[in-house]
């Protein structure tokens, strides 16, 4: 599965993806507000890739590596996971090179994932969890529309603030 906007490719990560998911995932900018365990080796950022293979063809999730159109260099990644048992609400998750950030890439890729959410996997609301001092990722969700969810907490991260954005009903 592969989505297009007009200037990038999101498409699956694979085995040839190593060394993007490599330098993606152990950027200290990028994990400044996510708790997990950087890869720090090739082999890592493939169990890794591994993973999230098994976990698409388990209709687990969906994950895609973002592309410029010209280039095969990953900029960052984009995903929806940990859906609701009626499949009606899913999480979006998201991660950017310091390098492509403020270039509205990652909001063209939301706008592209967020349509495909409602719009083909008819989910009715879209979570995402955010660190509340990563002032570009609650920009990025205000900008879309979501609506920060007072009292609502994400369990064992106290940091992180809960945004929703429901499907519009035309």
């Amino acid at each position: 599965m592969k989505l297009e906007t007009e200037r990038l490719i999101l498409k699956p990560i694979d085995e040839s993806n190593v060394e993007d998911i490599l330098k993606i995932r152990s950027n200290k900018t990028t994990n400044q507000f996510v708790k997990r365990i950087p890869p720090k080796t090739n082999y890592d950022a493939l169990d890794f890739i591994l993973t999230i293979k098994k976990r698409v063809q388990n209709n687990e999730t969906f994950y895609f590596g973002i592309t410029y159109k010209n280039q095969q260099n990953l900029l960052g990644t984009i995903c929806l996971y940990r859906f609701s048992e009626d499949r009606t609400e899913a999480e979006v998750g998201y991660e950017l090179l310091p390098d492509y950030h403020r270039k509205g890439i990652m909001s063209e890729a939301l706008s592209a994932v967020l349509n495909f959410g409602f719009n083909e996997l008819n989910l009715q609301e879209i979570l995402a969890f955010t660190n509340k001092f990563n002032k570009n990722s609650k920009g990025l969700l205000l900008k879309h529309d979501f609506v920060l969810q007072e009292g609502r907490t994400d369990e064992g991260f106290p940091d992180n603030l809960v945004f929703s954005l429901m499907k519009k009903v035309n």
